[in-house]
């Protein structure tokens, strides 16, 4: 080796160990790095080229099963939802299906959009699903079940058939028959684009829209007199969770909602971690409905009633409080009859 290579070899062996020194004292004392597993447990993302996507399949008549046990009690049987979300299936047609473009979109009068109406990439719906669903337990559904889950959306849309198996090796082809499957655009410039033929740029200068302002702009939303009182003092109707803000909506001169000023007993620790741990704050409030029955309203009828109590928490319930049924709660029995045995003595 030369009078000069050592020397040199030396450098660099100090250069890397210095940059990987200052890499891991970059913030030092703050955290940690994340392991691979904790990593690999994040990164679960499915493009919409199904890189990322993993393997497995799954049935339309599995996915038939999953979807009454989980899903339909807030999507309805038939993916058309209850009146709290939004319907996931209809609106297209075996038109939309063999052109890619789904026209009830072009519609103005159509009365509301569909998920399947406006989903162009099934990578979108198989890595929402996996993510998200069922919403009181997110990620809890296996490769499986997501496969058949989708494969059974993709049914009810007409997308496959009944008999229809969905896997990682067939869901390319499966895209090519999604009704809105062209119905993105990159037309605005926002990103590149094969319709974009010269050097365009997104339109955020803005400079079209700056003149002839008010010399004293304001924002402000305004609720027409016609609207107030419909539905009392909405201010006073928020959700007893985080961060809330409301105006008065009650017509000029009515009398305002008698509040009381005396402390509220506080739940049982226990109870209250339970609640809070298995989202059932979610749906249900101490003092009043949100898209169920208030704590207290449960209480008042079902008082010395646990035992009933905690076969509804498990089994779940529908048609006693309204047209929106609660799904059953995956809690084991001693959880659900400890929040049963609060409920029925008064719900303090």
């Amino acid at each position: 080796m030369s009078s000069w290579a050592k020397p040199l070899i030396v450098v660099l062996l100090a250069a890397v160990a210095s940059a990987a020194s200052a890499q891991a004292g970059r913030f030092s004392g703050i955290g940690r790095e994340a392991t691979p597993a904790e990593v690999q447990a994040w990164d679960i993302d499915v493009r919409p080229d199904f890189q990322g996507l993993p393997p497995g399949s799954g049935s339309v008549a599995r996915g038939q099963q999953v979807w009454e046990d989980k899903c339909a009690s807030c999507h309805g049987v038939f993916g058309e939802s209850n009146s709290v979300f939004n319907p996931l299936v209809g609106g297209t047609t075996k038109a939309d299906i063999e052109k890619g473009r789904v026209a009830n979109l072009q519609r103005t009068d159509y009365p509301g959009r569909t998920t399947m109406m406006k989903l162009a990439t099934v990578s979108t719906l198989w890595d929402y699903i996996r993510r998200a669903m069922p919403w009181n337990q997110p990620k809890s559904l296996t490769v499986e079940e997501v496969y058949a889950t989708t494969a059974y959306m993709l049914h009810l849309a007409d997308v496959v058939p009944a008999d229809f198996t969905l896997s990682d090796r067939n869901i390319a082809q499966v895209q090519q028959r999604l009704p809105n499957r062209h119905g993105m655009s990159s037309a605005h410039a926002l990103w590149p684009g094969r319709e974009l033929k010269g050097a365009a740029r997104p339109d955020v200068v803005g400079s079209s829209c700056m003149k002839d302002c008010a010399v004293e702009p304001k924002v402000a939303s305004l609720l027409p007199p016609h609207a107030r009182d419909s539905h009392g003092d909405l201010a006073q109707q928020n959700r007893l969770v985080g961060a809330q803000r409301g105006a008065d909506t009650r017509a000029p001169g009515a009398a305002a909602a008698p509040v009381s000023t005396a402390p509220a007993a506080p739940a049982d620790a226990g109870v209250q971690a339970l609640l809070q741990k298995n989202n059932c704050t979610a749906c249900h409030a101490a003092g009043q409905r949100i898209v169920g029955p208030s704590w207290a309203e449960v209480g008042q009828r079902h008082a010395g009633k646990a035992d009933y109590l905690a076969g509804k928490i498990r089994a779940g319930s529908s048609g006693v409080w309204g047209n929106v049924p609660m799904p059953p709660q995956a809690l084991d029995e001693a959880a659900a009859r400890q929040i049963a045995d609060w409920l029925a003595g008064g719900a303090r």
